[in-house]
């Protein structure tokens, strides 16, 4: 029964398997990241998956304008005001992504066998044998006998909606395919993707640009979520770009990878960016299926070593239209959790799903469950290894503090932080107990006003494994000249007791800095 990265006790008893989760404040360590669209944008409805576990909103930019979008985020914001649960925005690229366009949205039917031309002329409307698509140099990309793939959104292969196409002629810029199972293709646009071929479009198109520029700016975006990242130059070219509009120069890059060039090149994307999407809708496209659990396992490590997240997408598609997920997928929830996933993203499941709160509630119910059985002293042990001798003074204090807070069996550990990064450093260790990230604002001018810092640290962190922010009043330094910061380390133990992750009598772990020193400390708590 025993397995290295499980935690499991001989001899187990099956009937402590059927005990009932008890439900608690932070419905899991790993993160939820909810996709809002459609059928997930009134107040009600984003209240429901900020109550279910949902931490970081995704805006996905490849279909639907900045009006349609800005309506959502305002309710996302009265949603958070009302529930009082901290959210982080993400906006997703639309990037090089290659679309078919049914300007009519009736539904196109495709028979096995039979003939489609693809063209770039979208002037012409979409039938069973013509698909107008949004880029002019496929037939340059690919050649007799490439592999073309469509599907709605996001592709499982198993759907209705999804057809595999394979080249057959190229005639000027049309590309003639023969389609290899029947499909109806409903809605208006629908994802293109040519497996393992290069499209020579830039990463950040300008459309992108524009969208960054105008709605990114104007709702001070946590993370921008670089599709279809090919190169580190493309997270250095986004990076600057960034840097030239004000606070978002603050936002973090997600890289997201989606084919074998993003894998190939994935070393140096993993330097450059502030985490990693693996986008395994693409990538299950561009790999051979039994490589991708392959690539996911090694690519997650990779990030849990250097302390940068880790993103998993396309877990429970089938709860789109189901109340249920599959065994199949609730098996590949927890094993994203036990590969050491930081966060998980949900994208037509509460886009366009019929049940968005459900499918954010089911999946931090399997998220808790794995991380129970998660073997942290493993973990903890790879980690200290991979970072080796000598540590950083940093390192060796976020490091100390996890190993005290598990030989204490302390209930939280409590950081103080103004830039988050120690906190990052503590949630690298992956503590069994939460981590509560108390922000220290700090104050900054540009000469002509004051503005506080600490808001965006705070959001950044809500994608973080185990990591609980909280803003800390900006009167309350976060390097403390007296040996104990009592009001704001009350104000963060109230928090703790509020949400019910601190009782009397426990013990908790606090680290901050006093002067030139970092401490870590034991508290035990009174009555």
């Amino acid at each position: 029964m025993n397995s290295n990265h499980l935690l499991l006790e001989e001899p187990m008893r099956m009937a402590s398997i059927l005990e009932p989760s008890k439900p608690t404040f932070f419905p899991a360590m790993t993160k939820i990241v909810g996709t809002l669209g459609p059928k997930s944008r009134t107040v009600e409805i984003i209240s429901g998956c900020l109550k279910a576990g949902m931490s970081v909103a995704r805006f996905d930019f490849s279909w639907g304008d900045t009006e349609f979008h800005q309506e959502t985020l305002e309710n996302l914001k009265r949603a958070v005001k009302s529930t009082k649960k901290l959210c982080a925005i993400m906006l997703d690229t639309g990037g090089p992504e290659l679309q078919v366009v049914n300007r009519t949205e009736h539904p196109i039917s495709l028979e096995e066998d039979t003939k489609v031309v693809l063209t770039p002329d979208q002037d012409k409307q979409a039938t069973s044998n013509l698909l107008p698509i949004n880029f002019h140099g496929l037939s340059k990309a690919v050649k007799k006998g490439d592999t073309i793939f469509i599907g709605q959104y996001l592709f499982t292969g198993n759907e209705t909606t999804s057809v595999w196409l394979e080249v057959d002629e190229l005639s000027g810029e049309d590309v003639v395919c023969l389609i290899k199972n029947s499909a109806t293709l409903s809605g208006p646009l629908y994802t293109l993707h040519v497996s393992q071929i290069r499209i020579d479009m830039p990463t950040l198109t300008d459309k992108d640009k524009e969208v960054i520029s105008t709605w990114g700016v104007r709702n001070n975006i946590d993370f921008l979520s670089l599709s279809y990242t090919r190169h580190a130059e493309d997270v250095r070219q986004a990076r600057d770009f960034l840097s030239k509009l004000g606070d978002l120069n603050q936002t973090q890059i997600l890289a997201k990878i989606e084919n074998i060039e993003g894998l190939t090149h994935f070393d140096e994307i993993l330097q450059e960016a502030d985490g990693i999407i693996l986008s395994r809708g693409n990538l299950g496209i561009d790999l051979p299926p039994e490589k991708v659990f392959l690539f996911q396992k090694a690519a997650v490590y990779k990030c849990n070593m250097v302390g940068k997240p880790a993103v998993v997408t396309r877990v429970v598609d089938s709860m789109t239209d189901n109340l249920r997920p599959t065994r199949a997928e609730a098996t590949d929830v927890a094993n994203a959790v036990l590969d050491g996933s930081d966060a998980i993203i949900l994208g037509a499941e509460t886009l366009r799903g019929l049940y968005p709160v459900e499918t954010v509630s089911t999946v931090g119910k399997i998220c808790a469950e794995a991380e129970k059985v998660f073997n942290q002293d493993l973990y903890f042990k790879k980690t200290v290894k991979y970072v080796g001798e000598p540590m950083t003074h940093l390192e060796s204090i976020a490091s100390s503090a996890v190993r005290a807070a598990i030989k204490v069996k302390a209930s939280a550990i409590i950081c103080f932080t103004s830039s988050g990064r120690a906190a990052r450093l503590i949630a690298k260790y992956r503590p069994t107990m939460p981590v509560i990230s108390v922000v220290i604002p700090r104050l900054k001018t540009n000469q002509l006003r004051w503005t506080f810092s600490g808001a965006f640290e705070a959001r950044q962190s809500l994608i973080v494994r185990g990591l609980f922010p909280m803003l800390a009043d900006p009167r309350h330094p976060a390097e403390s000249k007296n040996s104990t910061n009592e009001s704001v380390l009350k104000v963060a133990l109230d928090h703790g007791k509020a949400s019910g992750v601190i009782k009397p009598h426990d013990r908790v772990v606090v680290c901050q800095k006093l002067g030139d020193a970092s401490v870590v400390k034991i508290l035990e708590l009174e009555d």
